[in-house]
């Protein structure tokens, strides 16, 4: 971790997140990315306005525009990232992807009705094969290799897994696979990319806009201003902040980095241990993807998945976020009672009238919930969110953007999707092998027979490996792959659509801070100066929410408003609070006071059974006995102040 001192904000985020790993010097080529970015994101903004294209001719422009500029902007080594320029054959590899995936413009309707009939031409094969290769690369470059392994995996098992037992199927010949992947809609340009290239684009510029307008600062400010003066205040300000820019970026790593360089030294200051300030941006920043209104990319697929609209999801989302940024600010509460950290004083804090003047700057969020709300669509909200952010900057000079600023933001609106561009596409490869092989079926049922009908080992298995996919795969992908293939499982037993598809959702968000591959506890250990594994340890401590809430959920889907009614959820979020209270007194070792080895146990029994779900005669008990831990804890606490009191 000793080579991690000297290195910049930015070459740590290129360091843990490879989304991020892209040149900084293209020389003269600067113009080329700088006019398909600016083309691509006018391109999303115009077809907002007036409706998108077929979805194989949206998708086309999206991803043969993508997939140039990241030949444009990523090398094909990470070593070569310093090097001036842009090598030729990146160039015309470039072009060669975008020239694949136009193909399908200028032949579209010859493509979509007579080679169904007449068949493909070889020229058709060629191109479609040309174009999943230099995909499967311009992914690899993006976003990691796991994700190209997965999808080469699913290319070799279309190709070739019709002997294997169980899991065989009738087979694909070359030419028939690569054209079903790369001209239909079932695979590349499946629903991932066509949701990609519609509201997920605009989106990620939304958080663009917020950025460059520095309305994303204020963020911070109304984070820092409501919770500074708290006990442990920077640690739960670091928190908040994080909580409200996370569900604006979707990018846990890019958030940790982004927000920690402010966060991290500020708690370090306060007292708190470097491995817990990395820990507790770490694990804040990756609750950021599951916190509406905007959540991760992820969550737009999971509308299109589950048939739940989006502005239903971004309210079955809110109780479950709460509960998981409660446990992480209880987390923080009891470490700083812990180490007997104060709150920032009142003159380091932005004050409430400052704030107050400024409160317009919530407009932009305002708007996208209030339209989500009333039943308008993403794209719709997204798209006047994007005007609204434009709208309130221009009232101040310091958020205000010069004509540069703006084409910098178009520029920057399409850099910040291409990862997301090439999950999606490449997930969709898996996907359409899923479904023209028949492949989800035979693992939601090999699922079930491993676990001999065991529901709890069925959720456990199906937690396994979403946390296994997480660690190579970025979230889109990790959802898109577990939503097809471990998904139907838990359906397939009686868990609710929606249950079902949050469930892989949380579990392959968390593999970002589960050691040993939690790149985002990672990152925020480079900019404390911490051990990263212990950094890792401590933020799965503060997380712990994540690991049970799910279950929580599934077993009583009130908590995700099933069938909830006030009656039904409110005694079940309360003993869910409270028991998340003492789970995080068990994980972070501090309740009332420093506790016996016996007493963080039964803290920890208490805890689960307050948060057992939708019985009351199991959570009751776990009240009483947190309450006699409390009491216990309150007299020893007193009997030792008065014995080391002066005379």
């Amino acid at each position: 971790m000793t080579q991690d001192k000297n290195l910049s904000e930015k070459e740590l985020i290129a360091k843990y997140d490879k989304e991020s790993a892209y040149r900084v010097n293209l020389g003269k080529w600067a113009w080329v990315l700088t006019i398909i970015g600016i083309s691509l994101t006018v391109f999303h903004l115009y077809t907002a306005i007036k409706g998108p294209y077929t979805s194989l001719i949206q998708g086309a422009i999206h991803l043969g525009s993508g997939l140039a500029l990241i030949f444009i902007l990523y090398p094909l080594k990470r070593s070569m990232l310093k090097k001036p320029g842009v090598p030729w054959y990146d160039v015309v590899l470039a072009f060669l992807a975008m020239g694949a995936n136009f193909y399908i413009i200028f032949n579209y309707e010859r493509l979509v009705r007579e080679a169904i009939i007449r068949g493909y031409t070889d020229l058709d094969m060629i191109v479609a094969a040309v174009g999943v290769l230099l995909l499967l690369e311009a992914t690899r470059r993006a976003v990691g290799l796991p994700i190209v392994i997965i999808a080469g995996l699913a290319i070799a098992y279309s190709l070739w897994g019709s002997g294997i037992p169980y899991f065989g199927h009738q087979g694909f010949d070359f030419s028939r696979l690569m054209t079903r992947m790369f001209y239909s809609t079932e695979a590349i340009f499946g629903i991932p990319i066509q949701i990609s290239s519609t509201y997920i684009y605009l989106f990620l510029f939304f958080g663009v806009m917020l950025t460059k307008t520095g309305i994303g600062k204020f963020f911070n400010d109304l984070a820092f201003g409501a919770t500074g003066r708290m006990t442990g205040g920077t640690a739960k300000a670091a928190v908040s902040a994080s909580a409200l820019q996370g569900m604006v970026t979707g990018s846990s790593v890019a958030n940790t980095v982004g927000s920690g360089s402010f966060t991290i030294p500020m708690m370090k200051r306060a007292g708190f241990k470097p491995e817990f300030s990395a820990a507790a941006e770490a694990s804040a920043s990756t609750g950021g993807q599951i916190m509406p209104p905007i959540m991760g990319a992820a969550a737009f697929i999971m509308a299109e998945y589950t048939g739940v609209p989006y502005s239903e999801i971004i309210i079955i989302a809110l109780i479950p976020a709460l509960l998981y940024f409660s446990g992480v600010f209880m987390g923080t509460h009891f470490q700083a009672k812990k180490q007997g950290i104060r709150g920032l004083p009142k003159d380091q804090l932005p004050g409430f009238k400052m704030l107050a003047k400024r409160m317009d700057l919530l407009l932009p969020l305002v708007t996208i919930v209030g339209l989500l709300l009333n039943g308008f669509t993403a794209t719709y909200a997204a798209l006047w969110g994007i005007f609204a952010a434009f709208a309130v900057s221009l009232f101040r000079k310091d958020t205000r953007m010069s004509i540069k600023d703006m084409f910098h933001a178009l520029e920057q609106g399409a850099r910040v999707a291409l990862p997301v561009i090439a999950a999606c596409a490449t997930a969709g490869i898996i996907v359409g092998t899923v479904v023209l092989t028949g492949l989800g079926g035979k693992i939601a049922g090999g699922i079930l027979e491993l676990a001999g009908g065991n529901f709890f080992l069925i959720l456990f298995f199906t937690m396994i490996a979403c946390i296994l996919l997480g660690m190579g795969l970025p979230t889109t992908a990790n959802y898109v792959v577990t939503a097809s293939m471990a998904a139907p499982a838990l359906i397939e037993f009686g868990v609710p659509v929606i249950a079902a598809h949050m469930f892989v959702f949380y579990f392959g968000i968390v593999a970002d801070i589960t050691p040993p591959v939690c790149l985002a506890a990672y990152a925020g250990a480079g900019i404390a100066r911490a051990n990263p594994m212990k950094s890792g340890v401590t933020a799965l401590k503060l997380a712990i929410a994540a690991f049970i809430i799910p279950y929580v959920f599934v077993y009583n889907p009130v908590l995700v408003l099933e069938d909830a009614t006030f009656a039904t959820l409110t005694p079940v979020l309360l003993t869910a609070l409270i028991g998340m209270a003492a789970i995080s007194a068990s994980m972070m070792n501090y309740f009332v006071t420093n506790p016996k080895v016996i007493e963080r146990i039964l803290l920890l029994v208490s805890g689960i059974l307050l948060i057992y779900p939708g019985n009351l005669f199991v959570s009751i008990p776990g009240l009483v006995l947190l309450v006699l831990i409390g009491i216990i804890q309150y007299v020893r606490a007193k009997k030792n102040q008065a014995e080391h009191q002066p005379v």
